[in-house]
């Protein structure tokens, strides 16, 4: 079974729609840990409206944090404090899809970051990328944070328009496995998903 953390080199790289078409892809069930921000959506519900199987389970969210913002930040807005031992993976036999908070090092708490938490779980990384200016040394730092806490890359996701020049010093500077590429969508809809989802497949069966 597959047992994988989702994490991006930052805010806004397709995170959650890389969430989805894996969720949709493996029929796997969905964790969000920690969902900081309400409105209009949660990440949650966003990958349940994209996904078209029904053995997928979606696993409530251990907290739901009004404020979105930094999970620490919103934690201490409702006078909170996220422990290490508050997380314990869902139980069950199917594959599952835990989908981080922002980038690899946002913390959750003092002390207590979302790399900790992959770490504590014990479960392989799906690193999602987006090209901007930065983003192979935000890259290159994602990956090697993992390689330092012994945390396995499952894959590297390139999401956006192609960038061969970045993408190709990626690949071979770090030699991670390269899943399917996501492309810019007009819209993101079920049949998109689905469509990604056939390809993500065909790489996981391989």
């Amino acid at each position: 079974m597959e047992r994988l953390f989702i994490t991006g080199i930052g805010t806004d790289v397709g995170k959650t729609v890389v969430s989805a078409i894996l969720t949709e892809a493996l029929q796997a069930d969905y964790w969000k840990p920690v969902q900081a921000g309400l409105e209009p959506s949660t990440d949650a519900g966003t990958v349940r409206g994209l996904v078209r199987n029904t053995r997928s389970h979606f696993w409530p969210e251990r907290y739901r944090l009004q404020l979105p913002a930094s999970p620490h930040a919103a934690a201490a807005a409702e006078g909170l404090t996220l422990r290490p031992e508050d997380f314990q993976l869902p139980e069950t036999d199917n594959h599952l899809l835990v989908e981080g908070a922002g980038g690899l090092l946002v913390p959750l708490a003092p002390g207590f970051l979302i790399a900790d938490l992959a770490q504590q779980l014990n479960l392989e990384v799906v690193v999602v990328s987006r090209n901007y200016l930065g983003s192979i040394n935000h890259t290159l730092l994602t990956l090697e944070a993992l390689q330092a806490r012994g945390l396995r890359v499952r894959g590297l996701v390139f999401n956006g328009e192609p960038t061969p020049a970045t993408e190709n010093f990626i690949q071979q500077h770090t030699g991670v496995p390269l899943l399917p590429r996501v492309r810019p969508e007009t819209e993101v809809t079920p049949e998109v998903v689905s469509r990604y989802a056939a390809e993500f497949r065909e790489w996981f069966e391989a």
